[in-house]
């Protein structure tokens, strides 16, 4: 029992593998290609735990190619350069397939000594990622391979590897093995997706109960919550996920579903960096909330302030208050849409020069270049208004600003029809 319980009880075949039922169901993509005699370049997209390994396994062991398998994060090119010296052995016969973990950790010059052997058949390539590999991997090495995404395994299947691994223990401790339905819920439940998180937890629970002289081996729940402890929530806020994260938190906010917004903020605040929070906050104000509800913008300010000086865990209050009111506010994105117009504008064509009314005229000789002297000042008429042109000629006629339907911009709008009619 030297090896993981992972690794004792990983599948053979692909009907074996939980999850995946996306790409390795019969008759998907994947399974085709498994199952015929020609494998492509592959890369596997995804989270740990989720079958990566096991199912290049499969496909090495059913092409009949020699497998090697080497980890970005600790190997280098010369090891690569080994693999391919032995190309003209006896065991290399029937082609050589190398399995290339965490291919993120390879830099460009890494990946692009890749392309020779790959382009020219000399080695068939499965390289897997829990990064975006249209993130990390460089553009030529991408174009050479299919990409496939494996996601977080269902509570479900979860469960089915789990029986598997109870029967493989109790063949193993020669001890009948009896895990409660609870304790196979809370361990699948615990691992978000993760399979090999849950049968390690599984293992870990087996071996404290295995101390005991009783000659069955009973898990129950109260077991199964002491061996996993927490749940193994996916976030590095160094990796890509870290950004999704951040999406689905903007976006529930964003969409008025204070519930959604609260979930992705407890990741968020899991992760401990709270400026990144207050700064996505402080965004969401302006650009989502924006004139519907302007006072917004000053209490988040005011509730970001207090979480960088509470610091956590007392910062989980304040943030969660300015979640809160972001997302039962009232939405308006006219200041982020009249803004972006305007720099377009800026950025694509010639709008020409700014009204010689408008420029300075406080220096002498203003008057002389004809600066300022059309000028109506607002204040010297009713309502602190008075019509005259503010755009250059070239644009004058266009309009940036859209009131947005909310009550706010709305009775705005009447105000200034009823002075500008």
């Amino acid at each position: 029992m030297g090896a993981p319980l992972a690794d004792r009880i990983r599948p053979a075949e692909l009907s074996d593998v939980v999850g995946q039922k996306h790409i390795l169901s019969e008759g998907k993509i994947l399974n085709r290609l498994v199952e015929s005699e020609y494998v492509p370049n592959l890369i596997f997209y995804g989270p740990s735990g989720t079958g990566k390994t096991t199912v290049a396994n499969i496909i090495a062991r059913k092409s009949n190619k020699k497998l090697y398998k080497l980890n970005a994060t600790t190997c280098s090119v010369s090891d690569v350069k080994d693999i391919i010296s032995t190309l003209d052995g006896i065991s290399s016969y029937d082609g050589v397939m190398l399995y290339l973990d965490e291919i993120q950790n390879f830099n460009k010059k890494q990946q692009q000594s890749l392309l020779e052997v790959i382009e020219n058949g000399q080695i068939t390539l499965i390289a897997s990622t829990t990064e975006n590999p249209y993130f990390y991997i460089y553009g030529a090495l991408l174009s050479r391979c299919s990409v496939f995404e494996f996601k977080p395994v269902e509570p479900e299947e979860i469960v089915i590897a789990l029986k598997r691994a109870s029967k493989t223990l109790t063949e193993e401790y020669g001890k009948n093995i009896v895990v409660s339905d609870e304790a196979y819920m809370h361990f699948s439940n615990m691992c978000n997706g993760d399979v090999r998180k849950a049968v390690n937890s599984l293992e870990i629970a087996v071996i404290a109960a295995s101390v005991t002289l009783e000659e069955e081996i009973t898990v129950d729940i109260g077991l199964a919550v002491q061996a996993t402890q927490k749940s193994a929530l996916k976030y590095d806020k160094d990796g890509d996920n870290h950004y999704d994260v951040l999406s689905a938190f903007q976006k529930s906010v964003r969409g008025s579903d204070p519930d959604a917004a609260v979930h992705y903020l407890a990741r968020l605040i899991a992760s401990g960096d709270i400026k990144i929070i207050c700064r996505r906050l402080l965004v969401i104000a302006s650009e989502d909330i924006g004139l519907a509800y302007p006072m917004a913008a000053s209490i988040v300010k005011s509730c970001c302030d207090s979480a960088l000086q509470l610091g956590l865990p007392e910062a989980r209050i304040p943030l969660s208050q300015a979640t809160i009111l972001l997302a039962t506010a009232p939405k308006s994105n006219s200041a982020i849409c009249a803004i972006d117009d305007a720099l377009n504008d800026i950025n694509s064509i010639d709008t020409g020069d700014i009204p010689p009314h408008l420029k300075d005229a406080h220096y002498g000789g203003a008057e002389k270049l004809g600066r300022g002297i059309e000028y109506k000042y607002p204040h010297a008429f009713e309502n602190s208004y008075v019509k005259q042109q503010y755009l250059p000629d070239k644009i004058a006629d266009h309009i940036y600003y859209n009131y947005g339907d909310n009550k706010t911009e709305q009775l705005a709008k009447k105000y200034w029809d009823e002075i500008k009619k």
